[in-house]
């Protein structure tokens, strides 16, 4: 074996001829020593920004040499949560927003704020019921929307049939109290999807009074769709005229569930209530609720 003439690599803090940096600080600096010093460096950092903001720096004032204390300098404040109050004069009623819901967070977490937003800009007065489906059988829009009616506040006179993932836009559509009768917001000629003139789905808003008189809608359909339809027929107030016969007996009166907790939450500072509902199948009338 050679014996290597290559001398051992040597760092600069170990060069004996000079123990300091530019700058006055030593080359043998502990560890320790260097952490502690720059956690009183941001001490002294924050108080100095704390004391510049709030205006309690003593200033010199212009050639007399005393000091004074400046006056208040506001920092730049957060930009608070939009948040609107409800005000009577507003108009004398009062919207119960009733969103079908099961699993579509990503969805309500943007809904609940753009509709919170929404209708404070249009003084409507309101509140946002979120209709969480929470047992094992397949998803009932209707019933929920049944369970809703029955739950929402008494200061409530009137409900919108709300899908979570439609968002109005246009400042125009209209979510006032429905003195006509059923007012339909996502028209056949405004859904991006569903065209048919019978279509009531999506937005449909009514007086409670209303509903009422429709016995509300029918719970015998589990899964996806058909119970709007079915609901035009009691609004229209037909019988057996194509696809299937209108459900005459079911409704407000005849859902059966269980409120398994009701929440008051906030969502991006728009207030709502979150009703985690049970609902109750007879399986020998409407076996299809259950999955496969």
């Amino acid at each position: 074996m050679v014996p290597s003439r290559r001398k051992a690599a040597q760092l600069p803090w170990e060069d004996g001829r000079s123990r300091w940096l530019p700058g006055g600080f030593p080359r043998k600096c502990p560890v320790f020593h260097l952490f502690i010093a720059c956690l009183l460096l941001g001490f002294f950092s924050l108080l100095w920004l704390q004391l510049s903001c709030s205006g309690d720096v003593a200033r010199a004032t212009g050639g007399q040499g005393q000091e004074t204390l400046g006056l208040p300098q506001a920092c730049p404040p957060e930009s608070p949560p939009e948040h609107w109050e409800e005000d009577a004069s507003w108009g004398p009623h009062r919207l119960a927003v009733l969103v079908p819901f099961r699993e579509r967070f990503e969805e309500l977490l943007v809904f609940v704020p753009h509709m919170h937003r929404y209708l404070s800009r249009k003084k409507i007065q309101h509140h946002i019921y979120v209709l969480n489906q929470v047992d094992h059988f397949r998803f009932n829009r209707a019933a929920l929307i049944n369970v809703g009616f029955l739950e929402s506040s008494n200061s409530t006179d009137y409900i919108a049939m709300h899908d979570v993932d439609l968002l109005p836009l246009n400042e125009e559509l209209d979510y006032g109290f429905p003195e006509a009768g059923p007012f339909h917001v996502a028209s056949p000629e405004l859904h991006p999807l569903y065209h048919y003139k019978t279509y009531v789905g999506g937005i449909l808003l009514l007086s409670k009074q209303h509903y009422q008189l429709c016995n509300g809608m029918s719970n015998r359909f589990w899964g996806w769709g058909r119970e709007d339809d079915e609901f035009y027929r009691r609004i229209k107030g037909a019988g057996l005229q194509e696809q299937f016969k209108v459900d005459r007996e079911g409704g407000l009166n005849t859902v059966k569930y269980r409120v398994d907790s009701r929440t008051a939450v906030s969502v991006g500072g728009a207030p709502c209530t979150v009703l985690n509902i049970m609902l109750d199948c007879d399986k020998a009338a409407t076996p299809w609720c259950t999955f496969g």
